[in-house]
This record gives C-alpha cells, structure tokens and sequence, in this order.
C-alpha cells in the first residue's frame, strides 16, 4: 500500500479507469481527468478474453461485467462461399476464456468500482499539458503536481504528441463500421446463432458477435477508401452484393446509428518518461483482429498499478520495471493483429486454404492467442470469479 502517494489519470476510457481503480484499490489517491462532460462508451460490444476477465477478476468488478454477457463455444471464420475454413473451440476446459460484453455495460462497471475505490474523477477536466516531472496543466488554467502521471488519452493522445515518443507507425488502410442491432432468429441459421463468426469476401469482412440476449454486436470491415462500404449510414445494398447468404442480417443494420473508424498502429521508443507514462491506445494502438485492444490495455494498466505499488524504488524506475515486464505480450499481440489484418488482401482462392492451413497448427494458435491466455501481474488480488463454461 502507498497511502501518501498521488496520482493522475488522463483519459475516462478502459485503461484509464482500470489504472485510476486499481491505484485506489492499492491506497493511491487518485484523479481521473475526463475531457467531456461525461464518460461514454464509444463503440458497441467488445470481446474481453482471459487477461481482461482475469483483470475485472482482480478488481472485484467481474460478477457485475459479466451480467447478461455472451459465453460463445467456438470461433469460426467462413469465407466467400460461407464455408468454414477454420474453427476454435473457446471456454471449454483447457481452452482460451472470452466473454462478449456491451461495451457501455463495462464503462459502467468500471465507473462504479473507481467511485467505489475512492477516485475523484472530473469530467470536463481537459488536460493540455503533462511532465515527466509529474506536472499538468489543464485547459482551465488549473495546475497540479502528482507522484505519477498517466497518460491514457486515446490513440490520438495530445499528451503523447507532446514528446518524440513514437517508434514507428504502420500505414493502416482498413477500418470498419460498428453497430449494434437487435438479435434475431432470421440472422443466420440455428445452430449458429450462439457462435461468434467472421466472414471474408474480397476485401471485406463481416463480424457476426452475440453481446447480450437481445443484442447482436456486427462490424463491418473494409479498405477505407472502399467508398460504398465506409458509408454512413449503412449502405446495406452494396454489403449484401459481398454477402448474400447474410440478407436478413445486413438488412437489419439500414439506418442504425454507428461510426466508422480506420485502424490506428504505432509502437513507442518508450513507455514512460520521468513519472509520466503512456498507457493503452496512447501507448499501443492495434486493428481489432484479435479483439485484444481493450485487454491489453487493461491488463497493462493493472500491471502498471502494481508496479507503482510493489516496491520502494524510485516512481521512474518502477514504470521502467512495468514496461519491461508488459511490453513483449502487448507488442507480440500488436504485430499478430497488424499481420491478420493482411489476410484481406489475400484473393479469397488462397486465403481459404490459408485459413485452413493455420488451423491445423497448434504453435501458430497459440503464439496468436498469447495474450488472451496471459494472467495479468497482479490479477491474484482481489479476486472474484470464473466465467460460466470455463
């Protein structure tokens, strides 16, 4: 515990309050500075695989994430002919753990535990300014100083544009549209409503994800320069020409309200700098190939939490121990998901055996579910429970 300890968290979204609440957990005081006049959920249903569900399991908050989640029994993608073309058995025992869940349900479950632990957070707190030294500057003209500044701002981070941190950046052309519609028998047939299942045609791609028992999470993938296919709203004609065997479900997404985002990956030269330190998409921005984005940066910032709370070393050299320990997952994951997101631009003749190919390779699976497999540092605090069928 670090009772006289401080700390201050830039940014409301999944690493910045998972940081905010394990830090007060662990006897930090804490304050989450949210630019907007309140904290929203940006997106629909997002996958949380074993080290995000091990990371709620360590703050206490799993039982409340997982009400009404989906507990899917396989992966599956299909290509242009909807045939299956690889299979991966999940939640089973032995098996990678992953649960969907409406993104605002976890936003809310996270809020709930900050409060709870004690952080103060501050909406419509804009932070302009942030030192390694532990200083900040907010758009008020208010100033503070804390024993450690963390910087989890987004993918577009004002404070991360501030340093000449940024290692490399990969030019990424796709992104997708995201929305949430609600489920329906008429979708796809019986047996495969419960599944989670992604199908490729050309360049473009459907995911097909149960959140809920009445919400269904789709994300539709493409070039973005895919004019028709970036439309908002929806253009459902032109996705239906891709997939035809999938007309009730494209239909059902005519004049839902979503966005489109290009994908977005960059490594750092570091993580951290003096007591500042950068952290989830700020620090390790990925495509969602892998649905690994949010876990990552919730397992990184439970890691980093306990970094800053294990030991008596100065607070630099602790985010230096932090990043040397979660680095290597984070960016081997990041890399996995830059390469799936290649399989696009493979002609669907040769992804199909592709697919199969790597499914009958078990050191291919597992290097590519490495961090969904991984128990974050810290997690064996404050534990609560397993989720059903794993």
């Amino acid at each position: 515990m670090a009772p006289n300890k401080t700390a201050d968290v830039i940014g409301a979204g999944l690493a910045g309050l998972t940081a905010a609440t394990a830090l007060a957990q662990r006897g930090w005081s804490v304050r989450l500075h949210e630019r907007e006049s309140e904290i929203r959920a940006i997106g629909a249903g997002i996958y949380v695989w074993g080290n995000g569900l091990a990371t709620l399991e360590a703050l206490g908050l799993y039982d409340q994430a997982a009400v009404g989640a989906h507990v899917g029994q396989v992966l599956e993608s299909r290509d242009h002919r909807d045939r299956v073309v690889e299979e991966i058995p999940i939640n089973g025992p032995g098996q990678a753990r992953v649960l969907t869940i409406m993104r605002d349900r976890l936003i809310d479950t996270l809020i709930g535990g900050a409060k709870e632990a004690g952080v103060e957070i501050r909406t419509g707190s804009e932070v302009v300014e942030a030192a390694p030294d532990g200083s900040l500057v907010l758009r008020s003209g208010e100033t503070s100083r804390a024993d450690a500044v963390l910087a989890a701002d987004g993918v577009n981070s004002r404070i991360r544009r501030q340093y000449d941190v940024v290692a490399h950046r990969a030019s990424m052309k796709q992104g997708a549209t995201r929305l949430t519609v609600p489920r329906s028998a008429d979708f796809v047939p019986a047996e495969d409503q419960g599944k989670y299942i992604e199908y490729f045609s050309g360049r473009r791609r459907v995911l097909y994800t149960p959140s809920s028992e009445t919400s269904l999470y789709v994300a539709l993938v493409a070039d973005e320069d895919d004019r028709p296919a970036s439309r908002i709203p929806v253009d459902t004609a032109s996705w239906i020409r891709s997939f035809p065997h999938l007309e009730k479900l494209l239909s059902a997404c005519a004049g839902v309200p979503g966005r489109w985002d290009t994908f977005q990956f960059h490594t750092l030269t570091r993580w951290s700098m003096g007591r500042l330190a950068f952290l989830g998409d700020s620090a390790h921005p990925q495509p969602p190939y892998l649905g690994q984005g949010g876990g990552c940066a919730m397992m990184s910032a439970l890691g980093l939490a306990d970094a800053l709370s294990g030991s008596d070393a100065p607070v630099d050299q602790r985010l230096r121990d932090w990043e040397y320990a979660e680095r290597p997952t984070v960016e081997h994951t990041q890399r996995w998901s830059y390469r799936l997101g290649q399989l696009n631009y493979v002609p669907d003749a040769a992804r199909t055996p592709l697919l199969k190919g790597s499914g009958l390779l078990p050191a291919l699976g597992a290097s590519r579910m490495r961090a969904a497999r991984t128990i974050p540092t810290g997690a064996g605090r404050f534990a609560g429970s397993a989720p059903a069928g794993s």
